[in-house]
């Protein structure tokens, strides 16, 4: 699981700044990003980023130290992709990076709280539930590869979306930072030995092709299976949306605060990775 995986449930979710049949306020005395934050569906999306995350530590054991770990690095995992943790600093960091524009934040609400707004999110979660089975995310890439071969106007239409909000520069950068984080993380341990920093940022951007190749591949394969169920007027929506004031908002300020969240998971794991693959006591 790379960084762009657990992005992309929110930074693909936004639509044109349509308003909803019946005008959402948050209560009294609820923030107006805690009550986005609800409506965004957090809880579900950061339970399935868990569930995501506890997958990456598995793949990671065996990997890195297939012998060792055990129960200790398990109950370490389980600790750094807490669910309700995530979601919170998620929110704080959001505020920050959104700030408390209410003419921003009334748009992008009055969105999410309509049908259409609360379907597109659960079929970006459905999406990343189905992709937490390899055979399921195989299927989709083969789906995206045939689409393309046929040249299906969709796949124009999800082109000129990823375009739009730089969903693939902006991955890979979050994917590139949380790779440094947890180098650094690691090498914190001294599981690297004595290991310039230089060395590491050069072995990190050693990775950007490949990491590039295989976020646009994801995009496409995720992209097409959340989006299926979508007509080309509502997916011609997402463009627009994208290309406006308030969707550049939303979309800078959504990948600040997923970079602040998970650039730390990223750091705490490469720590406990470290410290498992010296068999030491996490």
């Amino acid at each position: 699981m790379t960084l762009p995986r657990l992005a992309l449930a929110l930074l693909l979710a936004a639509t044109s700044p349509v308003r909803a049949e019946t005008t959402v306020a948050p209560p009294a005395a609820e923030a107006p990003v805690d009550h986005l934050g609800q409506v965004l569906q957090l809880d579900a999306l950061f339970q399935v980023l868990r569930e995501e995350g506890l997958a990456h530590g598995e793949s990671l054991k065996t990997d890195m130290f297939p012998s060792g770990g055990g129960a200790d690095w398990e109950a370490e995992v389980s600790r750094i992709y807490d669910a309700a943790r995530l979601r919170a600093d998620f929110t704080a960091a959001l505020e920050a990076s959104l700030g408390s524009d209410p003419e921003t934040l009334a748009e992008i609400t009055a969105f999410f709280a309509s049908d259409l707004g609360q379907r597109i999110l659960k079929l970006e979660i459905e999406a990343r539930r189905a992709f937490l089975d390899t055979a399921a995310e195989e299927a989709a890439q083969v789906a995206a590869d045939d689409a393309a071969a046929a040249k299906e106007p969709r796949v124009a239409q999800l082109r000129r979306m990823i375009e739009a909000a730089d969903l693939l520069e902006m991955n890979v950068a979050g994917a590139l930072s949380g790779n440094l984080a947890f180098m650094t993380g690691m090498a914190s341990t001294g599981a690297y030995g004595a290991v310039p920093d230089d060395q590491l940022l050069s072995d990190v951007w050693g990775q950007e092709d490949q990491i590039r190749a295989d976020t646009s591949t994801w995009l496409y394969s995720y992209l097409g299976l959340a989006y299926s169920p979508l007509t080309e007027a509502e997916m011609e929506s997402y463009i627009k949306f994208w290309q406006s004031p308030a969707g550049q908002r939303l979309n800078a300020a959504l990948f600040a605060a997923f970079d602040v969240v998970f650039r730390d998971v990223s750091r705490d794991l490469g720590k406990a990775a470290g410290i498992a693959m010296q068999g030491r006591d996490i």
